[in-house]
């Protein structure tokens, strides 16, 4: 899997891939690939680095696991391939878009626009079995993905990071970097959409940082 990692993302990891613990994880998910359906496809699980290098970064959302169901997983938090279905989660995060700065509603679920523009989409937990979510929750994944947020936070460049719902938000202690925005809100989901995700703004709160820090704000935009 390894060598589906193209940019300056292998250097930044270099030490993780080299950890005891690594091996451990990538021998587990090498062995589930061969027993088990496993999504995202083999190819995709570091999509979300192949498209978002480490330089590029300017927000980080986190989500949990991949989506468990047949064709949507392709290495991207939230996001599913064209001519999927919009699954529940993500067109209430379109329906905040809209609400929030007036982005049309977008006829499909593909966010790489979002990441080739320095959106770093991570699940914290980066492969699942196929119908069952949660079963790689505690493979290994969660040390790796805490050393990412940890690179990201350390880099002095300001960032923003997205934390939705109780597992991202417990991410929060891994960052100390006062150059970084947080955000943080309810889930997506449709079970606590309306506990405070609907009027939280995280667009346009993305974008007013990145003007006032001197970044390119992101294009939402996706029809």
């Amino acid at each position: 899997m390894l060598d589906t990692l193209k940019n300056d993302w292998h250097d930044i990891l270099k030490s993780e891939f080299s950890a005891p613990y690594f091996d451990t994880l990538l021998q587990f998910v090498e062995s589930e690939y061969q027993a088990h359906t496993i999504y995202p496809p083999k190819n995709d699980v570091f999509s979300a680095f192949n498209h978002t290098a480490f330089a590029q970064t300017k927000v980080i959302i986190l989500g949990q696991d991949p989506y468990h169901g047949e064709n949507q997983a392709h290495g991207l938090s939230f996001s599913v391939p064209e001519g999927q279905k919009v699954p529940p989660s993500l067109q209430n995060i379109f329906k905040e878009l809209r609400t929030d700065i007036g982005c049309p509603m977008p006829s499909h679920g593909n966010l790489t626009k979002w990441a080739d523009q320095g959106v770093l989409l991570l699940n914290t937990v980066m492969t699942v079995r196929a119908h069952e979510a949660n079963s790689h929750k505690g493979k290994g994944w969660e040390p790796f993905t805490d050393a990412v947020i940890q690179k990201l936070d350390a880099d002095p460049r300001p960032k923003v990071f997205v934390l939705w719902g109780g597992p991202a938000q417990k991410k929060s202690h891994l960052l100390c970097n006062p150059n970084h925005l947080i955000l943080t809100a309810p889930h997506p989901s449709p079970l606590s959409v309306y506990r405070g995700f609907y009027g939280s703004q995280p667009f346009s709160k993305i974008n007013d940082f990145l003007v006032q820090k001197g970044i390119t704000p992101i294009d939402w935009t996706l029809s």
